[in-house]
């Protein structure tokens, strides 16, 4: 019995070192991630605060247009007034069912995003980690289009007044990231549609980079790099 209590002691001394190793192994694991995602987002506040290149649109007369800049917990869209340059400038999204003539559309929401990600995932609760990690690692870029009646009044979202030279500044930017050819059947409501958009999707640039990057092409002063909503909103204020 000594004999076998003597062999069985070491194999469990064993057994609690590759356990230990591996915790270990675990928690520095975590330890390496947790420091890369502090660093994205320090670094995502920082690129909020400083300039990014602005097109020079001057900025001449009184503002005459007003949009809007919404946003949920991962996302910010545009809202954008329907006026007939508007509805002019969206019309390749009537390919994919958006009724951006009807009179009783008042605004667009007009959003970009990663393909498999934005086409899929109608609520949080559609989220999926493939689409996760396509987003963050690289996918094709989408330009969604939805239209939108009166807004409500309680409703809060930034609001940016431009000149009318920079709003067809911002109208024309928004164009040219798409590249106008449809996406059929997606969409989450009767009256939003997908375009194929230019560019790729992924962790450096994301759907809040694109908004802050249309911002700056119509003569708005933005930071260079928002990948998060709270970089978002910090350029917002710091440049408000």
């Amino acid at each position: 019995m000594r004999l076998l209590r003597q062999e069985i002691h070491p194999r469990r001394v064993r057994g609690s070192r590759r356990s230990n190793l591996m915790w270990r192994g675990l928690r520095q694991g975590l330890v390496a991630l947790c420091g890369v995602l502090g660093a994205y987002l320090v670094a995502a506040a920082v690129g909020g605060l400083v300039p990014g290149q602005v097109v020079d649109i001057p900025a001449t007369g009184r503002a005459q247009v007003e949009i809007g800049l919404i946003s949920g917990p991962i996302h910010y869209d545009f809202i954008l007034p329907a006026t007939a340059e508007t509805r002019r400038s969206l019309a390749s999204a009537e390919a994919v069912g958006v009724p951006v003539q009807n009179p009783l559309v008042e605004s667009f929401l007009v959003g970009w995003g990663a393909r498999k990600f934005y086409t899929t995932a109608g609520t949080y609760a559609d989220i999926t980690g493939g689409a996760v990690m396509r987003a963050v690692t690289g996918d094709r870029s989408v330009l969604r289009v939805e239209v939108l009646g009166a807004l409500p009044s309680g409703l809060e979202y930034d609001r940016l007044q431009l000149s009318q030279a920079q709003y067809s500044a911002l109208l024309s930017a928004i164009t040219d990231s798409t590249t106008g050819i449809p996406i059929l059947d997606a969409g989450f409501t009767e009256t939003d549609g997908f375009l194929e958009a230019e560019g790729r999707f992924h962790i450096f640039r994301t759907c809040n980079t694109w908004i802050t990057d249309m911002l700056r092409a119509a003569g708005m002063p933005a930071g260079i790099w928002t990948p998060t909503p709270y970089s978002v909103r910090l350029s917002l204020w710091w440049y408000g």
